[in-house]
């Protein structure tokens, strides 16, 4: 039984289709990444997941578990945790007060994220809004590990940080999969994703085009679906 699966998941602004039959899985201590070319779906896919939009058609299931429709605050509660696109900390809260304001008991603790992001145990009694982009980043990271998800989204965990600091993030990424944390990233970053992947869904106008190992996303197929 897959983690997630999503099978013939159709999602519309009003009358506009956004969606026309996804279909996705992630296995349990895998890492997958969601692809496609901007305004192709991605993030509609992962607000549908979280309920955020009610799909007209399809399922999502998480586990033995199917959500589709339901309120997000039910499917949080489930095990997902999201990294927003734009970070979204809470900015008048200090960095651990951001860390344990929905936290839920398990095996990720202050501690743990601390050693993941020491610079953040360094920043504890700062206010979200003070720190740079990167130590956001962080931040957000840490908040949604300190759910203890069963799933992790990442939705561009890495856009517009600076090289070193997008170096950071990925380095946390490869050590949460090898913990066997499963996670779902959207990102466009090809050369940093194909290490990480276990296997890659693209979406091109709302549909799912291509499903595989990494290995299998030729130049052709990368050109075609991923390219400028």
């Amino acid at each position: 039984m897959s983690l997630l699966e999503i099978g013939g998941l159709e999602s519309f602004y009003g009358a506009s289709q956004a969606l026309f039959g996804v279909e996705l899985a992630v296995e349990q201590g895998e890492v997958v990444a969601l692809m496609g070319r901007n305004g192709m779906g991605k993030t509609t896919t992962i607000r549908s997941i979280l309920g955020l939009m009610r799909p007209r058609a399809g399922t999502i299931r998480l586990g033995d578990r199917e959500v589709t429709g339901m309120q997000p605050h039910r499917i949080a509660r489930l095990g997902i945790g999201l990294v927003p696109e734009g970070r979204r900390c809470f900015p008048n809260l200090t960095v651990q007060e951001n860390l344990v304001a929905a936290a839920r008991p398990g095996v990720w603790t202050l501690a743990r994220v601390n050693d993941l992001f020491p610079r953040l145990a360094e920043r504890r009694d700062q206010y979200a809004n003070t720190l740079s982009g990167g130590e956001q980043q962080m931040l957000a990271v840490g908040r949604a590990l300190m759910t203890n998800p069963k799933l992790l989204i990442l939705d561009e965990a890495t856009e517009g940080l600076a090289p070193v600091i997008r170096q950071d993030i990925w380095a946390a990424i490869r050590r949460l999969k090898a913990e066997g944390q499963s996670i779902l990233v959207v990102d466009k970053t090809l050369a940093e994703l194909m290490p990480v992947a276990d296997r890659c869904f693209v979406l091109e106008k709302g549909r799912t085009v291509f499903s595989g190992a990494p290995a299998m996303l030729t130049a052709e197929l990368q050109d075609r679906y991923l390219g400028v």
